[in-house]
């Protein structure tokens, strides 16, 4: 049977009443810009992931831009971060005019190497951006032990809402935290979204004015910022799903654990790198990643029968040609290199029947004894 990678509309189709007439009280109040429905789902939001403050914001990308200008990155700083990730963590870094340092992986978590990072802090470091990739936290106290007093900690968490580093939740344990929340975030709006967060009361007082284009009040601006404001509409939307996330991930763990219990009914764990889910950390599962040093066939074996696969990030950011100027080399960072040409995706959303993990799990199967 076809099996999509994500299929949006098996979660839609029960809230669909809902959205639309949510959808229709915001068109009725004629209320698109802030209001409302934005203070009402940070305060949602700041609950959910037990922070002081959560800013509603225009995307994922916008979030770490805004982060960072809040805190001042500019020309001259280092920002180290992971070379393997979604281009928009280093390309953030890059807008600003600092200089984005790449290190590797931890080849088990795909997160960022606590140690490399130690080894590339220099006077000028201004911020460490650890991905909590794939929906699992990166090792924050080994991270924080690498760095020195006073340097940032952006969390960028676009893939990892509801995601805990021993019982707290991702986003509240460094300096801020960012979120996405892209339709295909395990929270989707219906466009594009972001949030940031904070404990801090100041920063979250600068990041509250600097997506208002540094204004308190119109025409008054204290700051340099931007329109990084969320839309009232998406607001809304994120309000009617945002009560139903915990099931929604408690379906994608239950899947999660379904793979791996039909992986080894195979006898295929030793062949399969199946996902690493530290004991100190809870897994969102965003993506279900396997490892597979066939992968480009048997990615071409799933295409072919309609079985739903991605590869994620197959040119790390040292290798992207508008970070030539940096002059990094192929080689220099082997764990992202490899997980470049060996990772794949799975379907992972909790909608997916245990006929549909069965036809995935077969389909691999089937591919690996063609490769």
């Amino acid at each position: 049977m076809p099996v999509p990678l994500l299929d949006l509309q098996a979660q839609y189709r029960p809230l669909r009443d809902d959205i639309l007439a949510t959808i229709m009280r915001v068109c009725d109040s004629q209320r698109f810009i802030m209001g409302p429905e934005i203070e009402g789902l940070e305060g949602e939001l700041a609950d959910l992931l037990r922070v002081k403050h959560a800013v509603g914001v225009s995307s994922g990308t916008d979030a770490l831009l805004l982060a960072m200008m809040a805190l001042g990155i500019g020309r001259g700083d280092e920002v180290i971060t992971s070379t393997y990730s979604f281009f928009a963590t280093a390309g953030s870094v890059a807008r600003l005019g600092a200089t984005p340092v790449f290190v590797d992986i931890d080849p088990a978590t795909y997160n960022i190497d606590p140690a490399a990072v130690a080894a590339a802090v220099t006077p000028r470091t201004k911020a460490v951006i650890p991905v909590h990739l794939y929906g699992q936290s990166a090792d924050m106290d080994a991270l924080r032990a690498a760095i020195p007093a006073g340097v940032a900690i952006v969390e960028d968490a676009c893939q990892s809402i509801g995601s805990l580093y021993r019982g707290v939740p991702v986003g509240g344990i460094g300096t801020c935290g960012t979120f996405s929340f892209f339709p295909s975030k395990n929270l989707g709006a219906f466009g594009d979204g972001g949030l940031v967060t904070t404990q801090d009361d100041g920063l979250a007082a600068m990041l509250r004015k600097m997506r208002m284009h540094g204004g308190e009040r119109q025409y008054h601006h204290q700051v340099i910022g931007g329109n990084f404001r969320l839309d009232a509409l998406q607001a809304a939307i994120l309000r009617v799903k945002l009560p139903h996330l915990a099931a929604w991930t408690d379906g994608r763990r239950r899947n999660a654990d379904r793979y791996r219990e039909l992986f080894a009914a195979r006898g295929l764990a030793d062949r399969v790198g199946l996902p690493v889910s530290r004991d100190d950390c809870y897994h969102i599962y965003n993506q279900f990643i396997v490892r597979l040093p066939q992968r480009d066939a048997v990615k071409a074996y799933l295409d072919a029968r309609q079985i739903g696969n991605a590869i994620y990030y197959p040119v790390p950011f040292h290798q992207q040609e508008c970070f030539s100027y940096l002059g990094y080399r192929g080689g220099q960072f082997p764990q992202a290199e490899r997980a470049a040409r060996e990772t794949l995706a799975l379907p992972i959303y909790g909608e997916l029947t245990d006929g549909q993990l069965n036809c995935v799990v077969r389909t691999v199967e089937e591919a690996l004894q063609q490769a």
